[in-house]
């Protein structure tokens, strides 16, 4: 590639084809599908909710990735911008399980409420 044709793409910008987009929204709508279908089918507890979450983190991945241009990014920024949520999920993850020792080390030594 000649240095005129890099510098006339960098002036006027990335684009993408509208085929990119229409897919996306289609997975979009089809994830939606899956999410609906869920309560639809009649699944309850832990299934449902991580069925639920996977669906939404799915989606959002999604438009993260193509709508807001993070696919195309600096892998600098991809990091700046995803690892400190992700890093609050762990940590929240850590305080679940915490809470989940206290709960049972109360419950064992002070036992349950009349």
């Amino acid at each position: 590639m000649s240095e005129t044709t890099a510098h006339a793409q960098a002036q006027s910008g990335q684009h993408h084809p509208i085929r990119l987009y229409l897919v996306i929204w289609g997975l979009l709508f089809v994830l939606s599908a899956f999410s609906y279908m869920v309560d639809y089918l009649g699944f309850q507890g832990y299934l449902r909710w991580s069925l639920i979450l996977i669906f939404m983190m799915l989606k959002a991945g999604l438009i993260v990735a193509i709508f807001m241009h993070m696919a195309w990014e600096r892998l600098a920024l991809v990091y700046a911008i995803l690892l400190p949520p992700l890093l609050v999920l762990v940590f929240v993850a850590l305080m679940v399980s915490e809470s989940n020792y206290t709960i049972f080390t109360r419950l064992a030594f002070f036992g349950t409420a009349p």
